[in-house]
């Protein structure tokens, strides 16, 4: 097997948490059991994580990516609408944002938040056209996606020639000060506040996932890698306290 074969499988593989889906066959269907079940509580879980922050931290992303009134955005894994909600105060809103996710709850919190164009699929297979979109954004959830290559190159079809990728999401900080205080506010406190906010096990479980994906997840350099291998150019990250990443690539502009 290549080096980029050897990769690849790495890419996949990495992603299967012991405990929620070892078998790759269940994945999908545990992943949108999961969020079925905890669509509810997701608003008030991610509320408690980013400490009220994470509207204002998605909006600002999105505007230094360019997000702007005349542009078209897939959300893709839109869940209840947060990073959606925020393009569309930058787009204008008008149709100009369309969500997808494989959780049919999550879509109708969505629905009845946003109002926008929602699909239920992966982000590896989008039911989409090809180069119909100027922005491919996906928020904290790249953790879920089983096979990213396949996500990557579904993103790069459907965006238009010079369209962006823009991806928010999280990894353990490498530093062992920061990395020990992460896990026990990511990994024990929030739990137990999301148990006491929600009175529902189910909420607790979540931030439990959240945090065990975060742990397991390929660092920063991998999904680097595993962008421009999908055929993304001008790829880049940029990093808030060794935990919140913002990647960044483009189509290149020559591309039919």
């Amino acid at each position: 097997m290549s080096n980029v074969e050897d990769r690849s499988e790495a890419v996949r593989s990495q992603m299967l948490v012991d405990g929620y889906y070892a078998d790759p066959a269940q994945r999908l269907t545990t992943i949108r059991a999961l969020f079925n079940r905890t669509a509810r509580y997701y608003d008030g879980v991610n509320s408690l994580f980013s400490l009220g922050s994470g509207a204002w931290y998605r909006r600002t992303r999105l505007r230094r990516a360019g997000v702007r009134p005349g542009v078209q955005v897939v959300d893709v894994a839109v869940g209840t609408g947060a990073l959606a909600r925020e393009a569309m105060r930058l787009t204008g809103g008008n149709g100009a944002v369309i969500g997808v996710d494989v959780s049919e709850e999550m879509l109708a919190i969505a629905q009845r938040k946003l109002g926008i164009p929602l699909i239920q699929a992966t982000a590896e297979a989008l039911p989409l056209a090809s180069a119909s979109a100027d922005y491919v954004t996906m928020g904290y959830a790249l953790r879920h996606v089983a096979d990213l290559k396949a996500a990557f190159r579904e993103a790069l079809r459907v965006l238009r020639p010079g369209g962006r990728v823009e991806l928010l999401e999280i990894s353990a900080p490498r530093n062992k000060v920061s990395r020990a205080f992460a896990a026990v506010f990511i990994g024990v406190v929030l739990p137990v506040l999301s148990l006491l906010m929600t009175r529902d096990r189910r909420s607790s479980t979540l931030m439990r996932y959240h945090w065990e994906t975060i742990v397991k997840y390929m660092p920063p350099e991998t999904v680097l890698s595993v962008m421009r291998e999908s055929g993304f150019a001008n790829v880049s990250r940029f990093s808030d306290f060794d935990l919140f990443h913002h990647y960044s690539g483009q189509k290149p502009k020559d591309t039919e």
